[in-house]
């Protein structure tokens, strides 16, 4: 690739997602980066990394360099970052790209500063941080510039942001790891409790994806799901039912309604007042859990909407940054080399 490519990143905990000026979406792959902890070799990244999971030997760990919206392997983070810039633009370009990473809330100042500087490492010419609340309002057809008030719940893997944007600027917010990982860790916990069945994270996704729901279904649902059995050590199937899984799940979403409830308390009433008449938008992969806009609708009496591609509106948030050629000064934070 000969010319300048303009990326938009959106480092989140679970997934990486990568928008390219004038194409969209061009990458969406795990958060997951299999190292040799002997020798802390790389040997798979991204999707690959991801079927792993589980099943690797010892001295090999698949990790996920974010965790619970922090930086726990920086250096790690940088490798993954260079080998997702390679894979979009090739490792050959006579123009160094720029970039715009959305980062979780709950990065430090100092954390946000490694990220510019892993970007950088990678091979970025010039990369500016954008709040990944703003982004997400942007992404999910809100006008983050007006003086009115939305609040946007980003549900991600390891955190969920819970904001008030207005004004291109996160006004209120607060973040809490009610979390798709702790929706799938609360659906394992059933799991060993109920049925004596040990399973992995990855089958106690697989389960919340399936047949998940925070309301009991129209039509039940079943899986068939397998893992270690408690008592005698052997393999064990078991049919579970959608509505079990609801059941699960009433505590984590209790949780959630409490957490919103609290930002709504903390934010002013001109901008509480605009959030009744818009509603609440919800974004994130965690947000598709089936039944959760109508459980909080019927919880906080407010209504909330399922935002349209909610898993992608952070990264086409930067992306439409980039389309419109800036204008969202307020929500960037701008590191220079040297500075």
């Amino acid at each position: 690739m000969l010319g300048r490519t303009d990326i938009g990143f959106d480092l989140g905990t679970a997934t990486v997602l990568a928008y390219i000026k004038g194409r969209g979406i061009v990458l969406r792959e795990p958060a997951m980066v299999a190292v040799d902890v002997n020798t802390r070799n790389i040997l798979a990244v991204g999707d690959e990394a991801r079927r792993m999971q589980g099943r690797t030997p010892p001295n090999v760990r698949v990790i996920r360099p974010l965790r619970d919206g922090s930086i726990v392997d920086f250096d790690i983070l940088e490798r993954m970052l260079r080998y997702f810039m390679h894979k979009i633009v090739g490792r050959r370009t006579l123009i160094r790209p720029y970039a715009v990473v959305c980062v979780p809330s709950g990065v430090t100042d100092m954390e946000k500063r490694s990220v510019v500087e892993a970007a950088l490492d990678a091979g970025a010419r010039r990369t500016q941080l954008m709040d990944s609340a703003v982004a997400g309002a942007l992404g999910a057809g809100l006008e983050v510039g007006e003086a009115y008030g939305s609040m946007l719940v980003d549900i991600g893997g390891g955190v969920t942001d819970i904001s008030v944007v207005a004004m291109e600027r996160a006004v209120v917010r607060t973040a809490t790891q009610i979390s798709g990982d702790l929706f799938d860790e609360t659906i394992a916990r059933y799991l060993r409790k109920k049925h004596n069945l040990m399973v992995g994270e990855r089958t106690a996704e697989e389960v919340k994806v399936t047949i998940g729901s925070v309301l009991r279904r129209t039509e039940q649902l079943f899986m068939d799901v397998t893992g270690r059995n408690l008592v005698t050590g052997l393999p064990k199937t078991v049919r579970v039912n959608s509505d079990e899984i609801s059941e699960a799940l009433e505590e984590p979403l209790q949780g959630l309604v409490e957490q919103i409830q609290a930002v709504l308390e903390r934010t002013p009433p001109e901008l509480a007042a605009d959030i009744f008449d818009h509603g609440i938008t919800l974004i994130g992969g965690g947000a598709q859990l089936f039944g959760l806009d109508g459980a909080l609708t019927h919880q906080l009496k407010i209504p909330c909407r399922l935002a349209e591609e909610p898993q992608a509106c952070v990264c086409m948030g930067a992306g439409r940054s980039m389309e419109e050629g800036g204008g969202y000064e307020r929500a960037m934070f701008t590191f220079r080399p040297g500075k």
